[in-house]
Order: structure tokens, then sequence, then C-alpha cells
């Protein structure tokens, strides 16, 4: 009986179409277009990522005071607020236009973000080697001096090129000197804040305030976790390194150096750390054929789906990423994905505000404890960078 009845709808639609004139069937189909987009916008809005809202005590953070106790929770400076204030002021006066709206200056000069789930017992290694780093070259006590890019306090009449102070004719901007680094706790169960706060404390009173622990009441992921951070950073620059050390940190100086060939006059610049270049190392082909399997395909997938400039980036998921103060507000605000996929975010975000993007190929080797789950995570990174694709292209997802 079913069969019958659905021959019979299928023949009265097959004669109708045959009697309609073409302008109906045109006005059919583009009716049609029409519904479908429209469904496919509604699947859309109801799979693709919302952030959760931020918690008042996400906004604080402890670190170690001058007499080596854990402070009490002290607030969190967001550059975007007086953003915002000044983007107001300027719209009211007429000025629509953000390119002329500037971020507030920066207290110091290198910010490091290091989201941290569960990270008890990879953590201090990896601390240990970066503080090494940022004492070795942004110490305010230090004269100044350049080192791999790095830049100090410059002096009246310095020039800069290429990451390298020189003295020259004329005035120039005093540069903030000294570090900072955030470890944001991502909804962590283990002693990853108390391992955070043990060695600040063993950096001594003149470094052991500079390490300010925040402390995510719930798990946001691993993107979540980076973006918060980077709304909170005092630095010139800000970078986000992985808690597990697999980059070699004193890389971040190459990271520095490129990121001022490219960035525009603006100064807005992001250099991204590069393992493309080990691709066929021992290493890489140690892994699995399914993990390299799987590596090619999201490579592929990522050139199919992301934009011109994202796609030709070769690796887009090392986690250490450098971004100078001016880019930040055309990046982090709009971030959705807090997933494994926010770094493609984070490009695409980049590219669509014109803002110049270095590749560096840095030093990274394979750390024990990942808690990537290759096939699982790799099918979600898939279908998260589908979402987001088709979120920012259907206008789900706008910069508002």
């Amino acid at each position: 009986m079913v069969s019958v009845v659905a021959r019979q709808i299928v023949t009265t639609i097959t004669d109708a179409v045959k009697d309609a004139p073409p302008f109906m069937l045109a006005g059919y189909f583009l009716l049609s277009l029409f519904v479908l987009s429209q469904i496919f916008y509604l699947l859309i809005y109801a799979v693709a990522p919302t952030p959760r809202d931020i918690l008042r005590s996400e906004t604080t953070y402890k670190h170690i005071d001058d007499n080596g106790s854990i402070s009490h929770s002290k607030p969190l400076s967001y550059w975007k607020n007086a953003y915002d204030n000044h983007k107001k002021a300027a719209h009211e006066k007429g000025n629509l236009s953000d390119g002329d709206i500037g971020i507030e200056d920066a207290e110091v000069f290198m910010s490091l973000v290091v989201p941290a789930f569960n990270e008890e017992n990879r953590l201090g290694v990896m601390l240990r080697e970066a503080v090494d780093y940022l004492q070795k070259e942004y110490c305010k006590d230090k004269p100044n001096s350049t080192a791999n890019g790095s830049i100090r306090r410059r002096p009246k009449g310095a020039q800069e090129q290429n990451g390298h102070v020189s003295l020259g004719n004329g005035s120039a901007e005093n540069l903030p000197t000294g570090w900072e680094v955030l470890i944001i706790s991502d909804g962590s169960k283990d002693r990853t804040e108390d391992t955070a706060l043990e060695f600040a404390r063993s950096l001594g009173k003149e470094s052991a305030g500079l390490i300010r622990v925040v402390s995510l009441v719930e798990n946001r992921g691993k993107g979540g976790a980076v973006t918060h951070g980077m709304r909170h950073v005092r630095g010139k620059y800000a970078v986000f390194a992985d808690a597990d050390g697999a980059s070699k940190f004193e890389d971040l100086g190459k990271l520095l150096r490129e990121l001022k060939k490219v960035q525009d006059i603006d100064g807005r610049g992001v250099a991204v750390g590069s393992r493309a270049h080990l691709v066929g190392s021992e290493e890489v082909v140690q892994r699995s054929f399914l993990r390299n399997l799987l590596m090619h395909s999201f490579h592929l997938l990522l050139w199919i789906l992301t934009p011109k400039a994202t796609a030709a980036i070769r690796d887009t998921q090392c986690g250490f990423k450098l971004f100078s103060r001016p880019a930040l507000p055309y990046i982090i605000p709009y971030m959705h994905s807090e997933s494994w996929i926010f770094d493609v975010e984070m490009l695409m975000l980049a590219e669509a505000a014109s803002i110049p993007v270095a590749e560096v190929p840095i030093g990274w080797h394979e750390v024990q404890g990942s808690k990537l789950n290759v096939l699982w995570d790799s099918l979600g990174m898939a279908w998260g960078l589908f979402v987001l694709r088709a979120a920012w292209a259907m206008g789900v997802y706008r910069r508002t």
C-alpha cells in the first residue's frame, strides 16, 4: 500500500515538472536551494561550539609573594577592556576604522602562556627550560643586548633591524623589558597548580612573582585555556607553549626574529613554530602507520577547507606560536574553538585580518604522556575543522 502511494506521489511530481514553464522550474530550484541552505545553517548553528561563560574566580591568579607565601587571589588585567573603551570613544567621534585603535601599552617584553591539564609530572621540566631562557634573554636587570632576535630596552637613538638593535640617529621608543609566565590550570585534578607554585618559590624573591597561576574551575580544552591566557597577557609579545616541553624553547628567538621580519606597519604579526621539516626524520618515520596516515589526511583536509594563506602553512598544530601585542585584538576576542582545532581558527582569523604569518622551523622531540587519542581525536579534529569552516563561512560566527 505504501509503495503504491509513493509511486503515485512521484508520478504526480514528475508530471507537474514536465508541464511547468521554465521560469517556474527555476523558481522551484532557487526555493529548494534556499530551504536547504537554511536547514544547513540551522544544523551548523546547533553543533557549532560556543565557549562557556567565564567565571569570576577564573579572572584571578595566585603567585608567590615577597615573603615566600602563596598570595591571595588577585585580579588579572585584561587588555580588551581598555581596547573596547578606546574603540567606543573612537566610534562616537565618527572614526569607524578599528585599525586606528591601539591596544594599551605592554608592561613586560615577553609573556608565556602555558595551558596545563593534569601536568604535575611534566610541567616542572618544561618550566625550568622556559624560565632559564626567559631569564637569560629578557631579565630586567640585564644590560641592553640582543640574542636570537630578542631586544632589551632600546637606548635613545637606537634603530631596530630584523630583531637586532643598532645605534643610529634620531629618537626611538623605549621598549619594555622583563617577562611573565601565565600557567592556565585547565580544571586539573592533580597537583599541577602546586607544582607551578613550588617551582615559582624555587626561583627566589626576584623572579617568583613573575609566575602567575590561573585556575579554571572546569576543563575548557587546550584551545580554551590558551585563549583565556592570551586575554590577560601584559607582554609586547605573547607566546604559548605546551606543558610537555616538546618544543625547543630557546627557538623562541627564531620566532621573534621572523615575526619582526613580516609584521606590518601597525606591528601586527604572528610566527608559528613548525615541525614540517621533520617529516621523513627518524622520529616521524618510527611512528605507527595509522598515525602518519591520519597526519597526512588531516593536512589534505586543511588544504581543502581552509583559506589560501592558512592552507599554505605546513604545520598548523605545533603548540608553539608567537603573537605581537597589536595582533591580539584581531584574533583572541573572536575565538570559538576550545578543542585541538583552535590553532586553525587563530590562523584563519589572522588571515581574515590580513595579519602576516611566518612559519618557522623549530627543534622538537616526542615526549611520553600525551593525552591525545590518535584515532578518536583525529576524527574529532576533522569534524571540528568542518564545523569551524562552515560556521565562519555561513555567518554563524561573526566579527561582532
